[in-house]
């Protein structure tokens, strides 16, 4: 090992700054003067690091995979415990359903009940989002020999997603039921009251129009209405959320971000139309 005298050491850690400065600028000024040359001096110095690059980097990667492995566990280990809880939960819902299933077979053949023919649909592709005269719409497509017609209602494997407004020879527009022309008679699941569900042409639809005393509850769920002849009683939308401005809003259940597929349901309902059908009124004459 060399030894160097003290103000030697010390003469060298005061140039070695000003050295390396003159050094950067100089190779900047040199990268400036001949770009292909500064290129060249890159590429040679990836070329001759990258074996260094490539050794240092496996231990990184493995290092890397072990704390992200590291990572999932805690995590799978939160959701297990999660998981459990709500298995358990729904084995708890699981039997009331059985018994309440039991009891309502037994109710409908004291009753002679005769049940409600299911509702036919069809199912079809979503290939566009937008556009035509709605600011919520998607465009269906139709295949010539599906009999769609204006009025039929469209869910997905969640709910209520809208109705059918156009029908053409190979395409169908529907209506989302976020769209600010969009007004769905709406029942209040917990207090069975009254209500219409107004859309805003945001993600969330407003609710308004409810009987007075029967303030929607947090959380309560909401289905459509048969008011009107419009729409089957009972199908699902989503629940009440409420703002911190005090608004009334509807969290659908339906997926409307994410809409590949919907079934188009006829419930042989003739009480809707669309919004341009609607006859206004004619502009009185000046007296």
């Amino acid at each position: 090992m060399i030894r160097l005298s003290i103000p030697l050491r010390q003469a060298l850690s005061r140039l070695s700054l000003p050295v390396l400065i003159a050094v950067a600028f100089g190779t900047m000024l040199l990268g400036k003067a001949d770009a292909l040359l500064a290129e060249r001096a890159r590429t040679a110095l990836a070329d001759a690091l990258m074996p260094f690059y490539a050794a240092f980097a496996e231990p990184a990667h493995a290092v890397r995979d072990a704390v992200e492995e590291l990572e999932q566990l805690f995590v799978m280990r939160e959701e297990n415990a999660r998981l459990r809880e709500e298995n358990e939960r729904l084995r708890r819902w699981q039997a009331a359903a059985l018994s309440l299933e039991a009891e309502n077979a037994m109710l409908r053949r004291q009753l002679a009940f005769v049940p409600e023919r299911a509702p036919a649909y069809q199912t079809a592709r979503v290939v566009a989002d937008g556009g035509g005269v709605y600011a919520r719409a998607v465009l269906l497509s139709v295949p010539p020999e599906m009999q769609v017609r204006r009025g039929q209602i469209a869910l997905d494997e969640r709910g209520f997603v809208g109705r059918v407004t156009e029908v053409g020879n190979r395409s169908a527009r529907v209506l989302l039921a976020t769209d600010m022309n969009s007004r769905i008679p709406v029942t209040l699941e917990g207090s069975r009251a009254r209500a219409m569900m107004v859309g805003t042409n945001g993600a969330r639809p407003r609710l308004q129009h409810w009987a007075e005393g029967s303030r929607p509850a947090e959380g309560e769920r909401i289905v459509t209405s048969a008011e009107g002849v419009a729409f089957p009683a009972g199908l699902p939308i989503g629940v009440v959320r409420w703002t911190e401005s005090g608004t009334a809003e509807v969290e659908l259940f339906a997926r409307l971000d994410r809409l590949d597929v919907v079934r188009l349901f006829d419930f042989g309902l003739g009480g809707i139309l669309p919004p341009e059908a609607v006859a206004r009124p004619e502009p009185r004459g000046r007296r």
